[in-house]
């Protein structure tokens, strides 16, 4: 099966008319495999702060398929699907086994990972490599949508919370607050603070860094130098949102209580973290559009 016409960019109507039933079946088996498990995580590993990142890839993820299938069938270059029916089935038959494992025995590495075999094999059997590839990062995506290790997740958000304790402390510090600090612990007048894992970074790297990856592929920058700097700018973009975070929850519990810092202010400063990391990545985004304007008329200046 060939989603695209040979001769040209556009799909096939002809391939919807003879393959619907079996595309149609094909999506009706994935949603059977893959919607109990997305509902399973909605209320077991994303739920928790670790992964609650995990909807929000798995969401763009789709979108950016749908949103590439319609730009590939807007282009008006030839496709020559070559469909890699061994290389396809191996990859659904070790994806489903991985499921099969993860399932059965609750291991969330195997059962959400095994999407992203499944998918790639399933695009290896219809369309073939040359056209697949062109979802590549989707497939990318997916992978943020995995639940890591505890224990990898531990070893990485410890150095993580204490750089953002760090920083939230020198910052109340330098506004002449009362602050001190002992690893991840912050004391702040009366008020001794805890900085979790949900402020330590990991969870808004993972969304902020699939945001920007996103924001990238779809504006589609020519400059090189552009979408590099931005994809290395949005860590440490993630860190400054979250030592704002930090800061914010500090001086709301210093002013008004620790019933205030600690209820719906806290849920709302991670909405105020994303607003923040989200303004810094566009106006970021613009000083390097100017930055690379002006190098491109330097060159252009050296050449004459």
């Amino acid at each position: 099966m060939n989603l695209f016409a040979a001769s040209s960019g556009r799909f096939d109507p002809g391939f919807w008319a003879v393959n619907r039933v079996a595309l149609l079946t094909l999506a009706a088996g994935l949603l059977a495999l893959y919607v109990p498990t997305v509902v399973d995580f909605l209320h077991g590993p994303w739920r928790g702060d670790r992964n609650s990142h995990g909807p929000i890839v798995l969401a763009l993820s789709a979108w950016y398929f749908y949103f590439q299938t319609r730009r590939l069938a807007g282009q008006g270059e030839r496709f020559a699907p070559r469909p890699a029916p061994v290389a396809g089935w191996s990859l659904v038959l070790l994806g489903l086994a991985a499921y099969v494992l993860g399932r059965s025995q609750s291991l969330a590495l195997l059962e959400m990972g095994s999407l992203l075999p499944v998918l790639l094999g399933f695009a290896l059997i219809l369309l073939g490599p040359a056209i697949a590839r062109h979802y590549w990062f989707a497939f990318f995506l997916l992978l943020f949508a995995v639940p890591l290790p505890a224990s990898i997740v531990d070893v990485i958000t410890q150095p993580m919370k204490i750089a953002a304790s760090w920083g939230a402390e020198h910052l109340m510090f330098w506004l002449g607050y009362p602050v001190a600090r002992a690893g991840v612990i912050l004391q702040i007048g009366p008020y001794q603070l805890m900085v979790a894992d949900a402020c330590a970074g990991l969870n808004s790297l993972f969304t902020l860094e699939a945001l920007g990856l996103l924001y990238m592929n779809v504006v589609r920058h020519e400059s090189v130098f552009r979408n590099i700097t931005l994809a290395i700018l949005i860590v440490p973009i993630s860190y400054c949102s979250n030592v704002i975070r930090i800061l914010i929850l500090a001086l709301l519990t210093y002013h008004l209580g620790d019933d205030v810092g600690q209820g719906f202010m806290h849920e709302f400063s991670g909405m105020a973290l994303f607003l923040t990391a989200l303004m810094l990545i566009v106006a970021m985004d613009g000083l390097l559009r100017a930055l690379s304007l002006r190098l491109a008329r330097a060159r252009r200046s050296e050449a004459a």
